[in-house]
């Protein structure tokens, strides 16, 4: 059986961070963290766009 990429129950807004979280079997809130992180210093990530995107 395949694993597949899907939104998580564990929510805040959409369940994007979540699942990838699931997915990978990290913890959901360093998943949202790093996420954050990567939005604001990245000037070259379009970080709300992508997560408006996924989710």
């Amino acid at each position: 059986m395949t694993r597949r990429l899907t939104k998580s129950n564990d929510k805040l807004i959409a369940g994007v961070c979540g699942g990838i979280a699931d997915y990978f079997g990290w913890d959901p809130t360093l998943v949202r963290v790093g996420y954050v992180f990567l939005s604001i210093f990245s000037a070259g990530f379009p970080g709300l766009l992508f997560y408006i995107i996924l989710g």
